[in-house]
């Protein structure tokens, strides 16, 4: 085993991660991995892949890697440069240039007769818009005559025999009040567990708040979008004190290096996870049944 393969297993072991974890991180195959770890270069696919492969194997257990490349460069084989040939680009002829000029022209003149096209339209329904107008004026105002007639019997009818008028007391409608609709929260239950990650089903579907607090001291902690395979939101070591929350839309993947060192909450329910010392996955996924969150 080399130096460097040393380093990175041991700094691994100690954030309890396996093979497995770092290739569901870095998406490096495991044997590549193996590799790496006994210092056997060569059944890599080649030199490039090797700085590049060490490289996120070092950020995926929280190492530097710029540091670890420069401490190990004389171990890890530098990437094969190569040679970049520009084009020759030919001169144009002066048939080409003739053809572009001409092209230019001719689309001038085509912008030029469609502008002359709009203002011909627009000319022409100017003309012929004041006797439209003209029409609905006197058509309007016919109806407007046949409209407002005084009605001489309504006004009587409304006046009692002596003259005085009557007036009805005004009845105030109180405003009907809104419904109220109560919160609907999330609820967590533990459906089975596979190895070292549990499965949780979630009362509520939509958007879900996740949030992780470290305390204690340092953690490594992974979060992925539907599954392990998914979207990559969060992989890093996080120190004591630090807090970290995201928005997720749908089922949620949490992989922590110690469980005993995070707290892990679904919309503020924080996940009952027995204070064990070791490395948790969790799973988070909405319920057959799960209604929709507010």
């Amino acid at each position: 085993m080399s130096d460097l393969g040393a380093l990175l297993r041991k700094a691994r072991e100690q954030r309890g991660m396996t093979l497995d974890d770092i290739q569901d991180l870095t998406k490096i195959q495991k044997r590549y991995l193996e590799a790496i770890e006994e210092g056997n270069y060569r059944i890599l696919p080649g030199t490039f892949y090797v700085r590049a492969f060490v490289k996120n194997y070092s950020e995926a257990v929280g190492l530097d890697a710029e540091e670890v490349l420069r401490l190990y460069n004389n171990e890890v084989p530098a990437p094969v440069t190569e040679q970049v040939v520009e084009p020759m680009q030919r001169p144009r002829s002066a048939r080409t240039q003739s053809s572009d000029r001409w092209s230019k022209w001719g689309f001038k003149a085509l912008m030029w007769s469609f502008m002359l096209l709009i203002v011909v339209v627009v000319y022409v329904f100017a003309i012929n818009k004041p006797d439209d107008e003209k029409t609905d004026t006197v058509d309007q105002s016919k109806i407007t005559d046949e409209t407002n007639q005084p009605d001489s019997n309504k006004n009587n009818t409304d006046k009692p025999a002596d003259g005085n008028a009557v007036k009805e007391p005004d009845v105030v409608q109180p405003d009907p009040e809104p419904p109220v609709t109560p919160p609907v929260t999330t609820a967590l239950t533990l459906s089975r567990s596979s190895g070292r990650t549990d499965y949780y089903e979630m009362s509520t579907s939509g958007t879900h708040k996740l949030e992780l607090k470290v305390s204690g001291g340092a953690c490594w902690i992974g979060v992925k979008k539907t599954n392990s395979k998914g979207e990559s939101l969060l992989s890093e070591s996080l120190q004591d004190g630090d807090t970290r929350t995201f928005e997720v839309d749908g089922p949620i993947y949490v992989n922590v290096g110690r469980a005993d060192l995070v707290e892990v909450s679904i919309d503020g329910v924080v996940v009952d996870d027995g204070n064990k010392s070791g490395p948790r996955k969790l799973q988070f996924d909405p319920s057959a049944d799960a209604v929709p969150s507010t």
